[in-house]
């Protein structure tokens, strides 16, 4: 074969059109987390100033003051989160003398006499409590099990461990696990598994959740499986 030969093949160059589409598409990978992240806490920020801003005495608004003493009409967002943040602080202060835990003992006895009130406030107060805790998490690991029959596996959070009654009538060890689903984790279903059925995972709740909502295309990069499968991403 001559140096030179016109018979080999030679890489075709993208064209403009591929050039460009391929450009479009980094660049809103890049952009699309960062600018969906600062709307949803745009969004959040705003949600929260128009519940608490109504409450707040016009006196004590920078934005009213700006307009009153210099006509300056400015949208400042945020100031509902300072004041909700202050009074927070404020109650939390309270709740912890002996006038707030008397006022807040007797609150909770007046709610206790309500019959519809009483239900709806026991079962928020106990989540709050769960989910705000600060000497425990919400869950404790990440795991595998067979659902919904077996030799299909699903991932699954750790809540504890069976407890009262569940344990009682089961006759062997049980695992309370929550399992999400995707791409929303914040919705799934309370399980009552064997603890000899439930397979612990080395990665963190973080990583099981990020794997959860990205459908299996996102894997924790401390544990990457031997096949990932096409097109799925690796966290770094």
């Amino acid at each position: 074969m001559q140096l030179g030969d016109d018979s080999v093949p030679r890489p075709q160059r993208a064209g403009l059109f591929t050039r460009l589409r391929n450009n479009f598409l980094t660049g809103l990978i890049v952009i699309a987390p960062i600018g969906l992240t600062f709307w949803l806490i745009w969004s959040v920020i705003g949600w929260i100033d128009s519940w608490v801003l109504p409450f707040v005495p016009a006196r004590y608004r920078p934005d009213i003051w700006l307009l009153n003493q210099f006509d300056i009409d400015l949208d400042i967002r945020g100031i509902g989160v300072g004041f909700f943040l202050l009074f927070t602080l404020l109650v939390g202060w309270l709740a912890k003398g002996l006038i707030g835990r008397s006022i807040l003992r007797w609150s909770e006895n007046l709610v206790q006499t309500m019959p519809v009130v009483r239900s709806v406030y026991s079962g928020l107060k106990q989540i709050a409590e769960t989910i705000l805790a600060q000497d425990q998490s919400s869950f404790e690991k990440a795991c595998l099990v067979e659902y919904p029959r077996k030799g299909i596996w699903a991932i699954a959070f750790i809540s504890t461990t069976a407890k009262g009654e569940i344990k009682a009538r089961a006759g062997a060890p049980m695992m309370s696990v929550f399992l999400p689903t995707t791409p929303n984790p914040t919705s799934g279903f309370l399980l009552f598994v064997p603890e000899e059925d439930v397979i612990i995972l080395d990665m963190s709740v973080e990583d099981a959740a990020k794997l959860v909502i990205s459908a299996g295309l996102v894997y924790p990069s401390s544990q990457v499986p031997d096949q990932v499968p096409a097109g799925a991403t690796v966290v770094r």
